[in-house]
């Protein structure tokens, strides 16, 4: 899309992130789990304290995506002992990649995506990995359109709702 740019997030934008992580969290989850639970993991997982942990963590990068200046979507990455399981420091974990239900189909997660494999090219990592709950198939088809394969599974907790995520792998060398 024509007017869209990427660019790292930081400290000062604490506030939108907050914004944007909590509406594309809701936007994709919302249907297939409980409002309390919902609520609970939007509320710890999202909190100010945490996201600007994140923003603070020397092995985590997060990008934002906008479109005429609007936020529209964001990137998370993660380095080394900052990955949420492997912490292998020859690969890069895409920890999150979320878009305005909106702009879905519009190429705009496909632009993020491409971010995070500079990034791992440009650390000259391995591969790269990550977590897809395994009801959400429309991403499960995105990262094997993209090459991805899947290795392994974890359960992610939502509240008190476990759930099992697919893990997934691209081998880059």
């Amino acid at each position: 899309m024509e007017n869209t740019e990427i660019r790292r997030v930081s400290i000062d934008d604490l506030d939108q992130l907050q914004r944007i992580s909590k509406q594309t969290f809701a936007e994709t989850f919302s249907s297939g789990n409980s409002e309390a639970n919902m609520n609970d993991y939007l509320e710890n997982s999202f909190s100010a304290k945490k996201l600007q942990n994140e923003l603070n963590d020397t092995n985590a990068e997060i990008y934002f995506v906008e479109l005429d200046k609007q936020v529209i979507g964001y990137l998370k990455v993660n380095f080394g002992q900052s990955q949420t399981e492997i912490k292998d420091v020859n690969a890069l974990e895409i920890e999150r990649i979320y878009v305005l239900s909106e702009f879905h189909g519009k190429k705009i997660g496909q632009l993020l995506y491409e971010k995070a494999m500079q990034i791992s090219r440009q650390r000259n990592v391995d591969y790269v990995w990550l977590g897809v709950w395994e009801e959400n198939l429309r991403a499960i088809r995105f990262y094997e359109k993209n090459g991805f394969v899947k290795f392994d599974k974890h359960i992610f907790k939502l509240g008190d709702d476990e759930q099992t995520d697919i893990m997934m792998k691209l081998t880059l060398n």
